[in-house]
């Protein structure tokens, strides 16, 4: 039985916007008929750069044009940001599975779900794209996503409290107005894969809040001061308001630390 670890790394390595959501859906749905074995006694890799095609071409956040949606090219611009989002996403949550040890089997399970959706996301994203005469990497990105996995490789409990408790539940926070806009402009289309992404993307967050906690009890710590900390330590400025409370709260968040998160936030 082939390891899941290796099989991670696989999909990490995939460079195209063909090969790893293909590479990705197919590990996934082997994952589901018990065909990988979670044992392997070789030590993950340190973490580097995963697989990536030549475009788009990486730049500072400050460096990306602000397009408006009245546009058809102001709206492709929108989806490309969001579909590079969803390919860092796969990589994300295949790194969780491949450099974390150890874990419960539930955790995999977890990961590997969250890894099969994210490649759904991009998919119905890049055909929305090619429809709009686009395609993935004709638009400048950043990346923001896979620094913060960098960041936090050597600590399962910082990767699940910044990834998907902050840069991925930002998501949660502005994606209802952006349905709005696009329904407003009659995008119906756009607006409909979001629905569907957010309504997903709950679902992720709520996984990293249940092994942020896991992580946070098994070591006797405070998870609310805890997670403070990291913000302070790793992703100040990164919290705005408003916040989407009632998805915030159905993905793990409590209310006492949503009401300490909202006196954080810009």
């Amino acid at each position: 039985m082939t390891s899941l670890f290796a099989a991670a790394r696989a999909c990490l390595d995939a460079a195209t916007p063909d090969d790893k959501p293909a590479l990705t859906l197919a590990t996934a749905a082997a994952f589901a008929r018990g065909e990988w074995a979670m044992d392997d006694d070789a030590p993950p890799e340190p973490i580097r750069m995963p697989g990536r095609p030549a475009r788009p071409r990486l730049v500072h956040p400050r460096d990306l044009p602000r397009r408006g949606f009245g546009s058809d090219e102001g709206r492709a611009a929108f989806i490309h940001a969001v579909a590079h989002i969803e390919f860092n996403a796969m990589d994300l949550a295949w790194d969780a599975v491949y450099r974390f040890r150890g874990m419960p089997p539930a955790f995999y399970a977890d990961w590997v779900s969250v890894a099969n959706d994210e490649a759904r996301h991009f998919m119905m994203l890049r055909t929305r794209l090619r429809e709009f005469g686009h395609d993935y990497g004709d638009f400048d990105a950043h990346n923001g996503l896979w620094e913060m996995a960098e960041k936090t490789a050597h600590d399962g409990l910082a990767r699940m409290a910044l990834v998907p408790r902050v840069l991925e539940a930002r998501g949660l926070d502005v994606t209802p107005g952006m349905i709005v806009k696009l329904r407003a402009l009659g995008d119906h289309a756009t607006a409909d894969i979001l629905d569907v992404i957010l309504r997903e993307e709950v679902a992720h967050v709520a996984a990293g809040s249940r092994w942020y906690r896991w992580h946070c009890e098994r070591a006797g710590i405070d998870s609310r001061a805890r997670f403070r900390e990291l913000l302070r330590d790793y992703a100040s400025g990164v919290l705005h308001k408003p916040f989407n409370t009632e998805a915030r709260l159905e993905a793990g968040f409590d209310a006492e630390e949503l009401e300490s998160l909202l006196a954080q936030a810009d």
